[in-house]
């Protein structure tokens, strides 16, 4: 039998006890405690036939075919808000990102802004929030004379909320953000330095361009409330309590906020101020994206061989399936409120990305990391970035553009800009179905429930490892998993055969590897990208200090680290 028919038939039998395990906890229908979904095919078809129940009906039924062969034997996966309520009674939202609204700098307002998180939470979606708008600890307030109590009792307030509406769902997932020039900003930046406190949170500093240059110059930085200055430091004082703390404890991340409206395709509609729990989907106020990624692992030909390609036709086709799936899944998908639902109506923002990058680099022979991976990479999201407007257009042809579209503008951003010619003229002639449509999410659950494919863009962890997992009931349990490509090599080369050097893990890696593959990417995502610089623990401040500033000049967004520590401790531990 030829190499690659023999590696799809060990791929059709594949079946890790973490994947069964997933599918079972996480994406198995079931009422009352009985399986509606016998086996994942029947999660395949509940939720391809939920996806294609928005298409007319003489067509609902190829296109739910169409679905389904996409998603069988795991190539485009659904994020999972999607594979959990699709196809279902449950009243849950099909989009895992969501923004709060602006908070209002009330006490009614913070209230307020609480019970609409509560309720999204409630339907399943992870949350961002800016607390920019709050007035900073100690202002005076009139009508009170007392001071405010300032954002982080407000994002206290928040982290209860998520406690108390997801016990038994599983850990709840917020992102916090705050502006640099916040007087509260370095309260925020030590906001976690107490492992007990705002556990469900994760922290992003919203950096701007000036705050940059003011840290590259040695300059002063005013920290400004209501246009006002209220206190005067040295830039380079809190960009090195940025870093000591994400250093300490992996917290705060930072988002490079002028670069992210500057990008937005829709920047001429709304001012972003936020991202969704993981940062892969920068979001306006009351905004929210459905997720879906493809993997690229399943689309490598003759693995592990010299003449290994990645099929690029295979990828774009799917990616175009992606679209109008995640475009159905905006007019099925329950929201919490009318502001959200107005705002996926309006702009029918969705994200698709990849997964497996780092195991689809393993079997062309490529390490991660290297500029030859970092070329790879960016040539697979520059096809998948014209796929994803070439599809949309069309689907405008079809359906109509999103009812927000302004073309000339839309049409003169420089994301749009950079697409290949012919695209861009079915942009001109049709417009768009989707204001925006790529973004990398971390893809933990769905990676695993793939075979263990390596998650998003990151590199594979370890070879084998153990990953503690969140039951359905909130409980805990640890799981030792192999990584998809080695447990596909040793079966087809033997369990003895000695690993090659593209093997590579994320403790072989230089931090600047990390933001080489992060930028590769970012260049040709809408979006934004959820990534971790994973480092050793033992990896010295000095060789870490400048990843923020290296994420900064090579174009990403954002970025985030993770150092093992004692206030977070660690979801992965490689094994023995």
């Amino acid at each position: 039998m030829p190499q690659e028919l023999e590696q799809q038939k060990i791929v059709s039998k594949f079946d890790q006890t973490i994947s069964k395990f997933i599918w079972q906890e996480k994406y198995q229908y079931r009422v009352n405690g009985n399986a509606v979904d016998e086996t994942i095919e029947d999660t395949w078809r509940r939720v391809s036939d939920g996806l294609a129940s928005a298409e007319r009906p003489e067509t609902q039924r190829r296109i739910a075919d169409q679905f389904l062969t996409a998603m069988t034997d795991h190539k485009l996966l659904p994020a999972g808000r999607i594979l959990a309520g699709c196809g279902t009674v449950r009243n849950i939202t099909l989009s895992n990102t969501f923004v709060m609204q602006t908070i209002p700098d009330s006490v009614a307002g913070i209230m307020d802004t609480a019970k609409q998180a509560a309720l999204t939470m409630q339907m399943g979606g992870g949350l961002g929030y800016d607390f920019s708008t709050i007035r900073p600890a100690g202002t005076y307030v009139k009508g009170l004379d007392c001071g405010a109590a300032g954002p982080i009792a407000a994002m206290e307030i928040f982290d209860a909320v998520c406690n108390m509406v997801v016990k038994g769902m599983g850990r709840g997932a917020m992102m916090a953000t705050m502006r640099c020039d916040h007087p509260d900003i370095t309260d925020f930046v030590n906001a976690k330095t107490d492992r007990l406190k705002l556990r469900n949170f994760n922290l992003s500093v919203m950096l701007t361009d000036d705050f940059m240059d003011a840290v590259r110059t040695d300059d002063e930085w005013d920290l400004i409330w209501d246009g006002k200055i209220v206190e005067t430091i040295k830039a380079r004082s809190l960009w090195q309590t940025i870093m000591e703390r994400t250093y300490a404890a992996a917290e705060p991340g930072v988002l490079f906020i002028d670069r992210i409206n500057a990008m937005n395709p829709l920047n001429y509609l709304e001012e972003i101020c936020a991202t969704n729990s993981c940062a892969e989907q920068p979001l306006p106020p009351n905004g929210t994206c459905p997720l879906a990624s493809i993997n690229l692992a399943r689309l490598i030909r003759a693995p592990f061989e010299a003449k290994a390609t990645l099929d690029l036709d295979e990828l774009k086709r799917l990616t175009g399936i992606a679209v109008r799936m995640l475009d159905n899944a905006i007019d099925v998908s329950h929201f919490a409120n009318e502001a959200q639902r107005q705002e996926a109506m309006t702009k029918r923002r969705i994200g698709i990305g990849v997964t497996a990058v780092a195991d689809a680099l393993i079997m062309l022979g490529i390490p991660y990391g290297t500029p030859k991976a970092a070329r790879m990479l960016g040539s697979w999201m520059r096809a998948l970035q014209n796929a994803a407007y070439a599809a949309s257009a069309e689907l405008a042809k079809e359906r109509g553009a999103f009812p927000a579209y302004i073309p000339q503008q839309h049409q003169d951003h420089p994301m749009v800009r950079r697409l290949e010619p012919e695209v861009r003229q079915l942009i001109l002639r049709h417009g768009l179905r989707n204001a925006a449509l790529t973004s990398i999410a971390p893809t933990g659950t769905i990676s695993m429930l793939a075979g263990n494919v390596s998650s998003g863009i990151e590199p594979v962890f370890s070879l084998t490892y153990h990953r503690i997992v969140n039951t359905s009931g909130g409980a805990q349990r640890q799981e030792k998993v192999e990584d998809y490509a080695v447990w596909l090599y040793r079966r087809m080369f033997g369990a003895q055969a000695a690993l090659p050097k593209a093997f590579v893990t994320a403790r072989d890696l230089e931090p600047a590897a990390h933001v080489t593959m992060q930028a590769a990417a970012q260049h040709w995502i809408d979006g934004g990208i959820s990534k971790t610089v994973n480092c050793p623990e033992a990896i010295t401040f000095d060789a870490f200090k400048d990843v923020y500033q290296q994420a900064y000049d090579t174009g990403c967004k954002g970025c985030t680290t993770f150092r093992p520590n004692s206030i977070t401790g660690s979801v992965l531990q490689e094994a023995e």
